[in-house]
C-alpha cells in the first residue's frame, strides 16, 4: 500500500513567522507532527511519503503515485484542504482524513472516504483493522482519551528536515482549566496525560540522530499540567540526557501563568534549556477574565509573572484577546499599557471567536448571537463568528489601534530594550553560534539596517546591545526580525 500524507498549505499568520523565515533561509516554522505520528502507526510494509504544502507543492504525480491519501487540517487550512479534496476526487483517489478541524465539525466536506477522528492512538487501529478485513466504515470516532505510552516516535525520516526553523514534539495532552473560549478540553480532555520520561527522551534522541541541532517547540496544551512529574522525573532526566549526549537543543512551550509562582520548576526548565514560553494572558480586564473562566490569571500579578519568567531566562510570548462581553472601550488602552509595562515583545492580539463545541459557542447559540460565517482560524483577520456586545465598528477601530500602536517601530523597539534589561538567560538558554546565525545577522543588516524604513531603530538596538548587553545580541537581532514580521502581519490584519 502506498500512502501519501498531505499537510495543506497554511496562509500567512502571526504564528508561522512567514516574514521572518527568509532571514534564516527556512521555508516553514515547523513540521506537521500529527501526520508524522500517524505515519509511524501504519503497517511497516506500507510505503509512505509526506507532502507538506508549507514547503513544497502537491503535484498530480504525487497523487497518482498513491493508493490512498491521508489528509489532515486545521481551520486556518480549510481553503487549501478543500482544494486538495477536489484534486483527489478528480484523480479518483481515496481519502482518509482527520485532525482538529474535522474532529470538531465534519459537516460540509465532499470527497472524504473515511473520517478517522479524535486521537489516532484509538481510532486509527480500528480503521486499519476494518480496512484489512475489507469492511472499513466511513466514520471512526471515540470519546476516550488514550494513554500516550501508545504513541510511537514520529517518522522524522519523512521530512525535508532542513526546510524547517524548528521541530515540533509533544510531551503531554490536555489542560486542567475550563476557559470558555478554548477547545482544548473538548479535543484532549481536562486531565493532563503525559508520555513516559524514557519515551520522551527517546523521541529527542531520534531527532538528534536524524541530524537536528536547532530549536524545538514542545506543542503541549499546557506543559506544566503535571508539575510534580516535571520536577521529579522529566526535567532532571532531560538535563542528564543533554549533558551525556551533547545535544544543545533550546525549547519553547506553552504553559499556564502559575509557572511564574514555582521557582523550582522555573530553575529546572532554565537549566534544561527552555528559552521561551507562550502564556495565554488574554486580557488585563479582570471582569473579562472572570467572564471566560480564566481563574488562574486572576490569582496572580500578571505583569510581575511575565517579569519573573524573563528574569529566569524564559522570554514570554503571549496571547491577548479583545471582544469579551465585559470589555468596554477602555480595554484597548489597557491592553496597550499592559503590553508596554510587561515588556512582552511577542504579543499576539486577536478578536474573540467561539470555536464549535466550546462553552462560548453554546452560550452564543443559546443567546442567538452566532453568525453563519464560521471561524477562519486566523483571529487577526478582523472577523468574529458571533455578535459582540460592543459596537462592532468601535471594536474594530480599537483593535486596529492596538495593533498599530504595539508594533509601531518606536514603541516596539523601546519594548525590546526594556525586555533585554529584564531578560537574564543562563548559559544553557543561550543560542549556539552557527553559520546560520551569522547569515541571519548579515541578512538582517541588509534588510532591516539598510532597506527598511525603521532602520534607525534597528541600529539603535544594535548599538545598545553591543555596548550594554553583548551576550544578548543574538536575542536582540531575533526580536528585530520578529518585529519586521509582526509589523507586516498587523498591517495586513484586515486585508
Amino acid at each position: 500500500m502506498r500512502i501519501l500524507l498531505v499537510n495543506p498549505k497554511t496562509p500567512p499568520t502571526f504564528h508561522n513567522y512567514h516574514n521572518a523565515l527568509p532571514f534564516v533561509a527556512k521555508r516553514a516554522a515547523g513540521p506537521p507532527l500529527g501526520l508524522l505520528t500517524v505515519a509511524a502507526m501504519l503497517p511497516v510494509s506500507w510505503e509512505c511519503r509526506l507532502v507538506d504544502m508549507d514547503i513544497e507543492s502537491l503535484t498530480d504525480k504525487d497523487l497518482r503515485w498513491a493508493d490512498m491519501v491521508f489528509l489532515t487540517g486545521m481551520d486556518i487550512q480549510r481553503s487549501s484542504f478543500q482544494k486538495v479534496l477536489v484534486r483527489c476526487t478528480t484523480l479518483c483517489k481515496k481519502v482518509v482524513a482527520g485532525g482538529p478541524m474535522l474532529s470538531t465539525n465534519r459537516e460540509g466536506f465532499q470527497g472524504i472516504d473515511h473520517y478517522v477522528l479524535n486521537e489516532a492512538e484509538i481510532t486509527l487501529p480500528l480503521f486499519l483493522r476494518d480496512l484489512e478485513a475489507g469492511c472499513a466504515k466511513t466514520v471512526y470516532t471515540s470519546p476516550d482519551f488514550p494513554d500516550l505510552a501508545a504513541t510511537p516516535i514520529p517518522r522524522w525520516d519523512l521530512l525535508q528536515i532542513k526546510a524547517y526553523a524548528s521541530m515540533n514534539i509533544q510531551y503531554s495532552r490536555g489542560c486542567p482549566y475550563h476557559c470558555e473560549f478554548c477547545s482544548i478540553g473538548m479535543l484532549n480532555g481536562h486531565r493532563p496525560r503525559t508520555k513516559q520520561t524514557a519515551q520522551f527522551i527517546a523521541e529527542l534522541e531520534a531527532l538528534r540522530k536524524a541530524g537536528w541541532k536547532n530549536n524545538i517547540f514542545i506543542v503541549d496544551d499546557n506543559f506544566i499540567g503535571k508539575a510534580r512529574v516535571l520536577k521529579e522525573e522529566l526535567l532532571p532526566a532531560l538535563i542528564r540526557w543533554k549533558a551525556a549526549s551533547g545535544a544543545r537543543f533550546l525549547f519553547t512551550t506553552e504553559a499556564s501563568v502559575e509557572l511564574a509562582e514555582d521557582h523550582e520548576l522555573m530553575s529546572l526548565m532554565a537549566e534544561a534549556g527552555f528559552e521561551c514560553v507562550f502564556l495565554g494572558i488574554e486580557t488585563p480586564n479582570t471582569e473579562s477574565l472572570s467572564e471566560c473562566g480564566k481563574s488562574q490569571n486572576l490569582s496572580v500579578n500578571l505583569i510581575e509573572s511575565v517579569r519573573t519568567l524573563h528574569r529566569y531566562g524564559m522570554r514570554v510570548a503571549a496571547g491577548f484577546i479583545v471582544g469579551f462581553d465585559s470589555d468596554t472601550t477602555s480595554v484597548f488602552h489597557q491592553q496597550i499599557d499592559f503590553i508596554r509595562n510587561s515588556s512582552v515583545v511577542t504579543a499576539m492580539i486577536g478578536l474573540l471567536n467561539a470555536p464549535i463545541g466550546t462553552r462560548l459557542y453554546k452560550r452564543m447559540f443559546s443567546e442567538n448571537r452566532l453568525l453563519a460565517t464560521g471561524i477562519t482560524g486566523n483571529n487577526m483577520d478582523g472577523t468574529m463568528n458571533f455578535i459582540p456586545k460592543m459596537d462592532y465598528g468601535e471594536l474594530l477601530r480599537g483593535y486596529r489601534e492596538i495593533l498599530e500602536t504595539v508594533y509601531r517601530p518606536d514603541v516596539y523597539f523601546r519594548r525590546v530594550k526594556a525586555f533585554l534589561k529584564d531578560f537574564h538567560p543562563a548559559r544553557t538558554q543561550r543560542p549556539r553560534f552557527s553559520l546560520t546565525m551569522l547569515k541571519a545577522l548579515v541578512r538582517s543588516i541588509w534588510r532591516l539596517g539598510i532597506l527598511d524604513h525603521a532602520r534607525w531603530y534597528y541600529w539603535r538596538l544594535f548599538a545598545h546591545s553591543i555596548f550594554h548587553c553583548p551576550q544578548k545580541l543574538p536575542t536582540a537581532i531575533t526580536m528585530a526580525v520578529y518585529g519586521f514580521h509582526f509589523r507586516k502581519v498587523s498591517r495586513h490584519a484586515f486585508s
